[in-house]
Protein backbone atom coordinates (compact mmCIF):
# COMPACT_ATOMS: atom_id res chain seq x y z
CA UNK A 1 0.00 0.00 0.00
CA UNK A 2 2.85 2.40 0.87
CA UNK A 3 4.61 1.63 -2.43
CA UNK A 4 1.47 2.52 -4.34
CA UNK A 5 1.25 5.89 -2.54
CA UNK A 6 4.91 6.65 -3.24
CA UNK A 7 4.51 5.85 -6.95
CA UNK A 8 1.37 8.00 -7.14
CA UNK A 9 3.13 10.91 -5.44
CA UNK A 10 6.09 10.59 -7.80
CA UNK A 11 3.79 10.58 -10.78
CA UNK A 12 2.02 13.67 -9.49
CA UNK A 13 5.34 15.48 -9.05
CA UNK A 14 6.54 14.46 -12.52
CA UNK A 15 3.28 15.60 -14.08
CA UNK A 16 3.53 18.91 -12.25
CA UNK A 17 7.12 19.43 -13.45
CA UNK A 18 6.13 18.55 -17.00
CA UNK A 19 3.31 21.14 -16.94
CA UNK A 20 5.69 23.74 -15.52
CA UNK A 21 8.25 23.08 -18.28
CA UNK A 22 5.55 23.23 -20.98
CA UNK A 23 4.30 26.50 -19.55
CA UNK A 24 7.82 27.92 -19.43
CA UNK A 25 8.46 26.86 -23.05
CA UNK A 26 5.21 28.42 -24.17
CA UNK A 27 6.12 31.68 -22.43
CA UNK A 28 9.53 31.63 -24.14
CA UNK A 29 7.91 31.22 -27.55
CA UNK A 30 5.44 34.02 -26.92
CA UNK A 31 6.58 37.01 -29.06
CA UNK A 32 7.74 40.03 -27.10
CA UNK A 33 6.35 43.48 -27.99
CA UNK A 34 8.80 45.17 -30.43
CA UNK A 35 9.02 48.86 -31.26
CA UNK A 36 8.94 49.56 -35.01
CA UNK A 37 9.61 52.48 -37.35
CA UNK A 38 9.06 53.33 -41.02
CA UNK A 39 11.88 54.59 -43.30
CA UNK A 40 11.90 58.26 -44.19
CA UNK A 41 12.98 60.29 -47.21
CA UNK A 42 16.76 60.21 -47.67
CA UNK A 43 17.16 63.76 -48.96
CA UNK A 44 18.96 65.26 -45.97
CA UNK A 45 22.24 67.16 -45.77
CA UNK A 46 25.27 66.37 -43.68
CA UNK A 47 29.03 66.81 -43.88
CA UNK A 48 32.26 64.86 -43.69
CA UNK A 49 35.70 65.88 -42.43
CA UNK A 50 38.62 65.06 -44.74
CA UNK A 51 42.26 66.15 -44.56
CA UNK A 52 43.51 68.48 -47.29
CA UNK A 53 46.62 70.35 -48.31
CA UNK A 54 47.21 73.97 -49.26
CA UNK A 55 49.26 74.47 -52.41
CA UNK A 56 50.49 77.56 -54.20
CA UNK A 57 48.13 78.66 -56.95
CA UNK A 58 51.16 78.97 -59.24
CA UNK A 59 54.61 77.58 -58.61
CA UNK A 60 57.65 77.40 -60.87
CA UNK A 61 61.34 76.53 -60.79
CA UNK A 62 63.42 78.94 -62.88
CA UNK A 63 66.36 77.55 -64.89
CA UNK A 64 68.81 79.18 -67.28
CA UNK A 65 67.97 78.75 -70.97
CA UNK A 66 71.53 79.41 -72.16
CA UNK A 67 74.91 78.47 -70.80
CA UNK A 68 76.75 81.23 -68.96
CA UNK A 69 77.93 82.66 -65.68
CA UNK A 70 75.83 84.50 -63.13
CA UNK A 71 76.79 88.17 -63.19
CA UNK A 72 74.22 89.63 -60.77
CA UNK A 73 71.66 88.24 -58.32
CA UNK A 74 69.03 90.85 -57.50
CA UNK A 75 66.68 88.93 -55.16
CA UNK A 76 66.94 86.53 -52.25
CA UNK A 77 64.76 84.08 -50.32
CA UNK A 78 61.59 85.80 -49.12
CA UNK A 79 61.67 88.58 -51.69
CA UNK A 80 58.31 89.74 -53.05
CA UNK A 81 58.63 90.18 -56.79
CA UNK A 82 56.30 91.52 -59.48
CA UNK A 83 55.62 89.96 -62.85
CA UNK A 84 58.46 90.78 -65.28
CA UNK A 85 60.85 91.90 -62.53
CA UNK A 86 64.53 91.22 -63.18
CA UNK A 87 65.85 88.50 -60.86
CA UNK A 88 69.34 87.78 -62.16
CA UNK A 89 71.68 88.67 -65.02
CA UNK A 90 73.93 86.17 -66.79
CA UNK A 91 76.92 86.77 -69.04
CA UNK A 92 78.07 84.69 -71.99
CA UNK A 93 80.99 86.32 -73.90
CA UNK A 94 80.79 83.84 -76.77
CA UNK A 95 77.26 85.00 -77.49
CA UNK A 96 78.58 88.43 -78.56
CA UNK A 97 80.74 86.71 -81.15
CA UNK A 98 77.74 84.73 -82.39
CA UNK A 99 75.72 87.92 -82.78
CA UNK A 100 78.57 89.60 -84.68
CA UNK A 101 78.89 86.61 -87.01
CA UNK A 102 75.13 86.52 -87.65
CA UNK A 103 75.10 90.27 -88.34
CA UNK A 104 77.99 89.90 -90.82
CA UNK A 105 76.24 87.08 -92.68
CA UNK A 106 73.10 89.20 -92.85
CA UNK A 107 74.95 92.17 -94.36
CA UNK A 108 76.72 89.93 -96.89
CA UNK A 109 73.44 88.38 -97.98
CA UNK A 110 71.85 91.82 -98.29
CA UNK A 111 74.67 92.80 -100.68
CA UNK A 112 74.21 89.64 -102.75
CA UNK A 113 70.50 90.26 -103.02
CA UNK A 114 70.97 93.89 -104.01
CA UNK A 115 73.38 92.84 -106.76
CA UNK A 116 71.11 90.13 -108.20
CA UNK A 117 68.09 92.40 -107.93
CA UNK A 118 69.91 95.19 -109.80
CA UNK A 119 71.02 92.74 -112.50
CA UNK A 120 67.50 91.51 -113.06
CA UNK A 121 66.06 95.02 -113.20
CA UNK A 122 68.60 96.12 -115.82
CA UNK A 123 67.94 93.02 -117.94
CA UNK A 124 64.23 93.53 -117.63
CA UNK A 125 64.55 97.14 -118.74
CA UNK A 126 66.78 96.19 -121.70
CA UNK A 127 64.47 93.35 -122.76
CA UNK A 128 61.82 95.91 -123.59
CA UNK A 129 63.74 96.42 -126.87
CA UNK A 130 62.91 93.37 -129.04
CA UNK A 131 65.81 91.03 -129.74
CA UNK A 132 68.25 92.47 -127.21
CA UNK A 133 67.90 89.97 -124.31
CA UNK A 134 67.04 86.31 -124.58
CA UNK A 135 63.98 85.25 -122.63
CA UNK A 136 65.96 82.44 -120.98
CA UNK A 137 68.59 84.88 -119.66
CA UNK A 138 65.86 87.03 -118.17
CA UNK A 139 64.27 84.01 -116.46
CA UNK A 140 67.64 82.97 -115.02
CA UNK A 141 68.21 86.47 -113.61
CA UNK A 142 64.72 86.45 -112.10
CA UNK A 143 65.31 83.05 -110.47
CA UNK A 144 68.69 84.26 -109.09
CA UNK A 145 67.00 87.28 -107.54
CA UNK A 146 64.33 85.10 -105.85
CA UNK A 147 66.95 82.64 -104.53
CA UNK A 148 69.04 85.47 -103.06
CA UNK A 149 65.89 86.93 -101.47
CA UNK A 150 65.20 83.58 -99.77
CA UNK A 151 68.79 83.45 -98.50
CA UNK A 152 68.40 86.98 -97.16
CA UNK A 153 65.27 86.01 -95.21
CA UNK A 154 67.11 83.00 -93.75
CA UNK A 155 69.99 85.27 -92.65
CA UNK A 156 67.51 87.63 -90.97
CA UNK A 157 65.91 84.70 -89.11
CA UNK A 158 69.32 83.46 -87.94
CA UNK A 159 70.22 86.93 -86.68
CA UNK A 160 66.89 87.21 -84.80
CA UNK A 161 67.46 83.79 -83.24
CA UNK A 162 70.86 84.76 -81.84
CA UNK A 163 69.52 88.13 -80.68
CA UNK A 164 66.58 86.46 -78.91
CA UNK A 165 68.96 84.08 -77.17
CA UNK A 166 70.70 87.08 -75.70
CA UNK A 167 67.43 88.00 -73.97
CA UNK A 168 67.68 84.76 -71.99
CA UNK A 169 70.69 86.21 -70.19
CA UNK A 170 68.13 88.11 -68.10
CA UNK A 171 66.08 85.97 -65.70
CA UNK A 172 62.68 87.58 -65.05
CA UNK A 173 59.69 86.62 -62.90
CA UNK A 174 56.88 85.03 -64.97
CA UNK A 175 54.28 86.11 -62.37
CA UNK A 176 54.06 88.01 -59.09
CA UNK A 177 54.95 86.02 -56.00
CA UNK A 178 57.58 85.12 -53.42
CA UNK A 179 61.06 83.71 -53.91
CA UNK A 180 61.17 80.55 -51.79
CA UNK A 181 64.56 79.20 -52.90
CA UNK A 182 67.79 80.64 -54.30
CA UNK A 183 70.53 78.24 -55.38
CA UNK A 184 73.09 80.48 -57.13
CA UNK A 185 75.52 83.27 -56.35
CA UNK A 186 77.45 85.64 -58.65
CA UNK A 187 80.06 83.73 -60.65
CA UNK A 188 78.16 80.43 -60.67
CA UNK A 189 78.12 78.46 -63.91
CA UNK A 190 74.58 77.70 -65.06
CA UNK A 191 72.88 76.40 -68.14
CA UNK A 192 70.55 73.78 -69.58
CA UNK A 193 73.31 71.18 -69.26
CA UNK A 194 76.48 70.74 -67.27
CA UNK A 195 77.38 71.62 -63.71
CA UNK A 196 75.09 74.14 -62.09
CA UNK A 197 71.90 72.99 -63.83
CA UNK A 198 70.89 70.28 -61.34
CA UNK A 199 69.03 72.72 -59.09
CA UNK A 200 66.93 75.67 -60.30
CA UNK A 201 68.24 79.20 -60.01
CA UNK A 202 65.12 80.28 -58.09
CA UNK A 203 61.79 78.85 -56.94
CA UNK A 204 58.84 81.22 -57.22
CA UNK A 205 55.37 80.72 -55.70
CA UNK A 206 52.20 82.77 -55.80
CA UNK A 207 51.16 83.20 -52.17
CA UNK A 208 48.27 85.69 -52.27
CA UNK A 209 46.03 82.98 -53.73
CA UNK A 210 46.20 79.28 -52.82
CA UNK A 211 44.69 76.00 -53.90
CA UNK A 212 43.14 73.78 -51.24
CA UNK A 213 43.48 70.24 -52.59
CA UNK A 214 41.28 67.45 -51.22
CA UNK A 215 41.27 63.83 -52.34
CA UNK A 216 37.57 62.97 -52.09
CA UNK A 217 36.90 59.22 -51.57
CA UNK A 218 34.80 57.48 -54.19
CA UNK A 219 31.98 56.99 -51.67
CA UNK A 220 31.27 60.73 -51.54
CA UNK A 221 31.85 61.75 -55.18
CA UNK A 222 28.19 61.52 -56.17
CA UNK A 223 26.76 63.32 -53.13
CA UNK A 224 29.15 66.25 -52.73
CA UNK A 225 27.15 69.48 -52.53
CA UNK A 226 29.16 71.84 -54.75
CA UNK A 227 26.89 74.84 -54.13
CA UNK A 228 27.68 75.10 -50.41
CA UNK A 229 30.62 76.94 -48.84
CA UNK A 230 33.59 74.81 -47.81
CA UNK A 231 35.14 75.50 -44.40
CA UNK A 232 38.53 74.35 -43.12
CA UNK A 233 40.96 74.82 -40.29
CA UNK A 234 44.73 74.50 -39.93
CA UNK A 235 46.65 73.16 -36.94
CA UNK A 236 49.01 76.12 -36.74
CA UNK A 237 46.14 78.64 -36.41
CA UNK A 238 43.82 77.18 -33.74
CA UNK A 239 40.45 78.83 -33.33
CA UNK A 240 40.39 80.29 -36.87
CA UNK A 241 38.12 79.01 -39.62
CA UNK A 242 38.64 79.71 -43.30
CA UNK A 243 36.25 79.23 -46.19
CA UNK A 244 36.03 78.94 -49.95
CA UNK A 245 33.99 77.42 -52.76
CA UNK A 246 34.76 74.43 -54.92
CA UNK A 247 36.43 75.75 -58.07
CA UNK A 248 37.22 72.59 -59.99
CA UNK A 249 37.43 68.81 -59.75
CA UNK A 250 39.35 66.22 -61.71
CA UNK A 251 36.27 64.48 -63.13
CA UNK A 252 37.98 61.10 -62.76
CA UNK A 253 39.19 58.85 -59.97
CA UNK A 254 42.84 58.38 -59.15
CA UNK A 255 43.49 54.72 -59.90
CA UNK A 256 45.85 54.39 -56.94
CA UNK A 257 43.84 56.14 -54.22
CA UNK A 258 40.34 55.56 -55.69
CA UNK A 259 39.55 59.21 -55.01
CA UNK A 260 38.77 62.37 -56.96
CA UNK A 261 40.90 65.49 -56.74
CA UNK A 262 38.84 68.51 -55.66
CA UNK A 263 40.30 72.04 -55.59
CA UNK A 264 39.06 75.10 -53.69
CA UNK A 265 40.50 78.53 -54.48
CA UNK A 266 41.44 80.39 -51.28
CA UNK A 267 42.17 84.12 -51.22
CA UNK A 268 45.19 84.78 -49.01
CA UNK A 269 45.82 88.50 -49.20
CA UNK A 270 47.11 88.69 -45.62
CA UNK A 271 49.40 85.68 -46.31
CA UNK A 272 48.45 83.96 -43.05
CA UNK A 273 48.16 80.66 -44.83
CA UNK A 274 51.26 79.06 -46.30
CA UNK A 275 51.63 76.56 -49.13
CA UNK A 276 52.16 73.07 -47.74
CA UNK A 277 49.90 73.49 -44.68
CA UNK A 278 47.76 70.47 -43.77
CA UNK A 279 44.09 71.30 -43.23
CA UNK A 280 40.95 69.69 -41.84
CA UNK A 281 38.23 70.29 -44.44
CA UNK A 282 34.48 70.07 -43.80
CA UNK A 283 32.73 69.06 -47.03
CA UNK A 284 28.92 69.35 -47.29
CA UNK A 285 27.10 66.26 -48.53
CA UNK A 286 23.52 65.93 -49.77
CA UNK A 287 21.68 62.65 -49.36
CA UNK A 288 20.24 60.96 -52.44
CA UNK A 289 16.46 61.12 -52.73
CA UNK A 290 16.52 57.53 -54.01
CA UNK A 291 17.80 56.26 -50.66
CA UNK A 292 15.81 55.93 -47.43
CA UNK A 293 16.82 57.09 -43.98
CA UNK A 294 16.46 54.89 -40.92
CA UNK A 295 17.65 55.29 -37.32
CA UNK A 296 21.12 54.00 -36.50
CA UNK A 297 19.54 51.44 -34.17
CA UNK A 298 17.51 49.89 -37.02
CA UNK A 299 20.66 48.77 -38.86
CA UNK A 300 22.07 45.38 -37.87
CA UNK A 301 25.79 44.83 -38.52
CA UNK A 302 26.30 41.09 -38.28
CA UNK A 303 29.13 38.82 -39.29
CA UNK A 304 27.23 37.89 -42.47
CA UNK A 305 26.44 41.44 -43.64
CA UNK A 306 24.40 44.56 -42.99
CA UNK A 307 20.63 44.16 -42.54
CA UNK A 308 17.44 45.82 -41.46
CA UNK A 309 14.71 43.68 -39.91
CA UNK A 310 11.38 44.01 -41.67
CA UNK A 311 8.10 42.91 -40.03
CA UNK A 312 5.96 40.97 -42.51
CA UNK A 313 2.81 39.13 -41.50
CA UNK A 314 3.88 39.18 -37.89
CA UNK A 315 7.31 37.66 -38.59
CA UNK A 316 10.82 39.09 -38.75
CA UNK A 317 12.62 39.12 -42.11
CA UNK A 318 16.28 40.07 -42.40
CA UNK A 319 16.74 42.31 -45.45
CA UNK A 320 20.29 43.00 -46.72
CA UNK A 321 21.01 46.68 -47.34
CA UNK A 322 23.89 49.02 -48.12
CA UNK A 323 24.51 52.06 -45.95
CA UNK A 324 25.40 55.56 -47.15
CA UNK A 325 25.98 58.91 -45.50
CA UNK A 326 24.70 59.60 -42.01
CA UNK A 327 24.20 62.38 -39.51
CA UNK A 328 23.85 62.30 -35.75
CA UNK A 329 20.76 60.08 -35.65
CA UNK A 330 19.94 58.48 -39.00
CA UNK A 331 21.73 56.73 -41.85
CA UNK A 332 20.85 56.27 -45.52
CA UNK A 333 20.17 52.73 -46.71
CA UNK A 334 19.57 51.27 -50.15
CA UNK A 335 18.18 47.84 -50.94
CA UNK A 336 14.85 46.04 -51.22
CA UNK A 337 13.22 48.42 -48.74
CA UNK A 338 10.36 50.87 -49.36
CA UNK A 339 8.95 53.79 -47.39
CA UNK A 340 5.84 51.75 -46.51
CA UNK A 341 7.77 48.93 -44.84
CA UNK A 342 7.68 48.41 -41.10
CA UNK A 343 11.14 47.93 -39.59
CA UNK A 344 12.28 46.92 -36.15
CA UNK A 345 13.60 50.09 -34.51
CA UNK A 346 16.15 48.32 -32.34
CA UNK A 347 17.61 45.59 -34.54
CA UNK A 348 19.39 42.76 -32.76
CA UNK A 349 20.64 39.29 -33.60
CA UNK A 350 18.35 38.02 -30.86
CA UNK A 351 15.48 38.64 -33.25
CA UNK A 352 15.99 35.68 -35.55
CA UNK A 353 15.02 35.57 -39.21
CA UNK A 354 11.48 34.16 -39.43
CA UNK A 355 10.72 34.63 -35.73
CA UNK A 356 7.26 35.84 -34.75
CA UNK A 357 7.24 39.51 -33.79
CA UNK A 358 4.56 41.29 -31.79
CA UNK A 359 4.46 44.98 -32.66
CA UNK A 360 4.33 47.22 -29.64
CA UNK A 361 1.45 49.69 -29.93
Amino acid sequence: MNKILIVAAAATVALSCQKTEEKTGQEAETPVGTEVVQPGNGGFATSVNIPGELQAFQQVDLYAKVTGFVQKVLVDVGSNVAQGQLLAVLEAPEMKAQISAAASRLKAQEAVYLASSATYERLAETSKTPGTIATNDLDIARAKQQADLAQLEAAKAAFREVSDMQNYLEIRAPFSGNITARNVSPGAYVGPSGKGSEAPLFSLVQQNKLRLVVNLPETYTGILDKSEMITFTVHSLPGETFSGRISRNAGALDTRLRSQRVEIDVENGNKKLLPGMVTNVTLPLSGSTKALSVPYTAVLNSTTGVYVIKVENGKAAWVPVSTGISNDSVVLVTGPVSASDVLVKYASEEIRNGQEVKVRQ
